[in-house]
């Protein structure tokens, strides 16, 4: 039977990009070994850069820095690095020995598609063998990819490589441009699919690449180890392999793949994140580079719905590049929903002056310190400010939210509370009062530089601030541990803070809560009600 296809493994290349290429000295070369004893006909060794090598990394300047890591050349396995199209002076490039890398992949844009092929016949009068990576080749239209085709029939490639850069593809997305490619490229040059599964079509689209080419033409897939990739990831060596040898009698190991796993790509899976997630999901849908997605959760925090919305209101151009200066703009606008918050400030304050206030936080104490609760309830008379989460063994005089997500579960499950209390909201949550409702704007209740600078705890105590309000009582104002079942008090509340260490979101929130207590010192008295990780600090 004819080979369906072969696998390229671009774990320790793709992969570069979620742990900054340092995979270190020992899973480059278990990774490398492992593969080719699994029958894996090409392996992806890493970038070519621009800058030394790194021991440890796989980012090599020439490819003779990959040497240390080759336990066992085989001759049967094609070793490959990627270039992209203008970030390698082929100046420093030498002549292929066949010692390490074979060949040399090239990435380019639609728009520079020519350019990229150019680099590529230099490459090859060098004598490695040149695959092309025809970078969101979805973006192309009939006539480009017609065109496409022709320049590369013009030069002596191995490969072409539909690649579905932003995992936005649909099975009619990948019957167009393939059927256009096939009928187009010379037949001795071969077609690579290289996908992303932000949108859960990764494993499928490859399987239909395959079957759609079967005997037609000689084809590669693109794969890594668990999937392991930027952002949602690509379809999974373990996956595809299985699939081949199952469906067209292929001879790939899977025992030496899984043991590969077991031994180098659990740790990985242990200490950092890849895969399906709904933000990439988001970038899927809308054709969106990775980075923006990337930019809005590390430096805002953002939920799936705000991201939606900032990515849905850049155009279609913007959503296919990375501008930061632009994604910040843009989150500003979201955030900067500006309400006319004067007459709030002013009704809070004639009900809060004179008063005792007394912040419920999620906290599990809610629920284990009740009776000190109580009995402080009872003595002081205090109003209760429920801090974006209802407890049905409190009564509330008011709830205040900061986060859409946990105010969207309050309406759902305690609607009946929140129809009957009045609520303190943020701007980022709705910009147009209902009846019962305080609307303030976030962005002055907000104080940037830590990742979770919207603490709602902390928001709610500069509210109180502003409001100038003298003393203070907490509850519920736990800090976290490692269960999340031992953080809450409703153990099905949603989590807003995942993807850091408790000790790293402990020692911010304790920093954010000293920064405040030094900001009205002198001018508010805070009591610690219940247990608390931040009850001892100091000034």
């Amino acid at each position: 039977m004819t080979k369906p296809a072969m696998l390229l493994d671009c774990t320790l290349r793709d992969g570069a990009y979620i742990v900054d290429a340092d995979f270190g000295t020992p899973a480059i070369k278990g990774i490398i070994k492992r593969l080719q004893e699994g029958n894996i006909e090409m392996i992806e060794c890493g970038w070519l850069k621009n800058a030394p090598h790194q021991e440890g990394t796989t980012y090599y300047h020439v490819p003779d820095d990959i040497k240390p890591y080759l336990l066992d050349k085989n001759e049967n396995v094609l070793l490959v690095a990627m270039i992209d199209w203008d970030r390698y002076d082929l100046s420093g490039l030498p002549s292929c020995n066949n010692e390490t890398i074979n060949a040399i992949r090239v990435v380019f844009p639609k728009e520079h598609f020519h350019e990229g092929i150019a680099l590529g016949r230099t490459i090859h009068q060098k004598g490695y063998q040149v695959f092309f990576q025809a970078a969101n080749t979805l973006a192309y239209s009939d006539v480009e990819l017609e065109q496409l085709a022709d320049a590369v029939n013009s030069s002596d490639a191995l490969s072409l490589s539909v690649v579905d850069t932003f995992g936005a593809m649909d099975y009619e997305d990948m019957e167009r441009i393939v059927s256009i490619l096939h009928g187009k490229l010379r037949s001795d040059i071969m077609m690579g699919f290289h996908s992303h599964n932000n949108r859960q079509m990764s494993f499928a689209l490859s399987q239909v690449f395959v079957q759609r080419l079967f005997e037609k033409r000689k084809v590669i897939v693109d794969v890594s180890l668990c999937g392991m990739g930027r952002g949602a990831g690509n379809t999974t060596t373990e996956l595809m392999a299985s699939f081949l040898n199952k469906k067209y009698h292929a001879s790939y190991d899977i025992n030496i793949i899984l043991d590969a796993i077991d031994t180098y790509m659990d740790y990985f899976q242990s200490r950092f994140v890849w895969g399906y997630s709904t933000p990439y999901f988001i970038a899927g849908t809308y054709c969106a580079h990775v980075n923006n997605i990337s930019y809005l959760l590390d430096n805002h925090r953002t939920s799936a719905l705000e991201m939606h919305s900032i990515i849905s209101s850049l155009s279609e151009k913007e959503r296919s590049i990375y501008d930061y200066d632009l994604l910040e703009r843009k989150y500003l606008e979201y955030r900067n929903q500006v309400v006319d918050d004067h007459t709030v400030y002013a009704a809070l304050k004639t009900v809060f002056q004179g008063r005792k206030i007394l912040l419920l936080s999620p906290g599990v104490s809610l629920k284990k310190e009740r009776g000190a609760i109580g009995q402080y309830i009872e003595k002081e008379k205090p109003i209760c400010i429920g801090i974006n989460a209802v407890s049905v063994e409190y009564e509330y005089d008011y709830l205040f939210f900061s986060n859409q997500m946990r105010y969207a579960y309050a309406k759902d499950v305690y609607p009946e509370v929140l129809m009957s209390k009045e609520s303190i909201l943020l701007s980022n949550i709705k910009n147009s009062a209902d009846i019962g409702e305080y609307i303030v704007n976030f962005n002055m209740l907000i104080k940037r530089g830590w990742p979770h600078f919207d603490n709602a705890t902390i928001v709610c105590l500069r509210l109180l601030g502003k409001l100038h309000v003298k003393e203070v009582a907490l509850a519920g104002f736990d800090g976290f541990s490692e269960s999340h079942k031992d953080n809450y008090a409703d153990e099905e509340l949603p989590r807003i803070n995942p993807g850091m260490s408790i000790e790293e979101l402990n020692e911010e929130i304790r920093e954010m809560f000293l920064d405040f207590k030094q900001s009205v010192q002198g001018q508010m008295k805070i009591t610690f009600i219940t247990d608390s990780k931040f009850a001892k600090e100091q000034l």
